[in-house]
């Protein structure tokens, strides 16, 4: 599967081949729904929390006695039937992270290049380098190219010019072929990988 490769400035830079187990696959929303829904979870904290009736502040003596009042029989004003008692059976911090295989993760990861492939919205990139880190100049390179919601995944390593001028675009993100995921890929309108991130990405999900 050949596809063109650019330069920031728009020209050509050759054209490469990509892997079809990996850019070539019918994207399965399923998959994609399974690996979304694992990583946000992971990413919950899960740190929400209500007190109980043993952490509420009122007093812990009994309100009135148990027979003769023609009433019902009541403990102290901590109990979940009182206004500002304690919380019955509320969150408390909890992991809501499950787990997934790694090779069904990189099945999800697969499914989502090859989505982005299928769709025509993926660019391949001859390198993601700045000779400085001016975010005027890449903020004109992105607007001439026609990117307004991009990932841009390079090797192994981002060079650092790059990464500290695309901080402050707006709708810019860039990652290391180690961060490649597939919320973040899903995310974006325009998926656009480095050369040298192809064969990183290639030689992980081998």
């Amino acid at each position: 599967m050949k596809t063109d490769a650019i330069t920031l400035d728009g020209g050509k830079a050759g054209s490469v081949d990509l892997d079809e187990a990996i850019f070539g696959l019918e994207p399965r929303v399923d998959i994609l729904h399974r690996v979304v829904r694992w990583q946000r979870n992971n990413a919950q904290q899960g740190t929400h929390k209500v007190k109980t009736r043993s952490e509420t502040s009122y007093s812990t003596k009994k309100i009135y006695r148990q027979k003769g009042t023609g009433g019902a029989r009541h403990g102290d004003r901590n109990a979940p039937i009182f206004r500002k008692g304690g919380i019955y059976k509320g969150p408390v911090p909890r992991s809501h992270g499950h787990d997934l295989t790694k090779k069904f993760r990189k099945l999800g990861l697969r499914h989502a290049l090859s989505s982005k492939a299928q769709a025509g919205n993926l660019v391949v990139l001859d390198t993601a380098d700045l000779g400085e880190a001016k975010t005027k100049t890449l903020a004109k390179q992105v607007k001439d190219l026609g990117w307004k919601r991009a990932l841009v995944i390079d090797g192994a390593e981002v060079n650092q010019n790059f990464a500290r001028a695309a901080a402050n675009i707006d709708g810019l993100d860039v990652l290391p072929s180690m961060g490649a995921n597939v919320y973040d890929i899903l995310k974006r309108d325009t998926l656009v990988i480095t050369k040298a991130g192809i064969e990183a990405l290639e030689a992980r999900l081998k």
